[in-house]
């Protein structure tokens, strides 16, 4: 499943859902990189 993650104030990561840590914190792979960061909220649209 693709996952978006807020690495800094200003940087983005999408990719593909790895793993979650234990301070909430979550983890995705972009090609041979794992990026950890706070999770981005998601918006259901009716």
């Amino acid at each position: 499943m693709m996952r978006s993650i807020s690495v800094g104030k200003y940087i983005s990561v999408q990719g593909l859902f790895v793993g979650e840590t234990a301070d909430g914190n979550i983890q995705v792979r972009v090609g041979d990189k794992t990026f950890e960061g706070k999770p981005v909220s998601v918006k259901k649209v009716a």
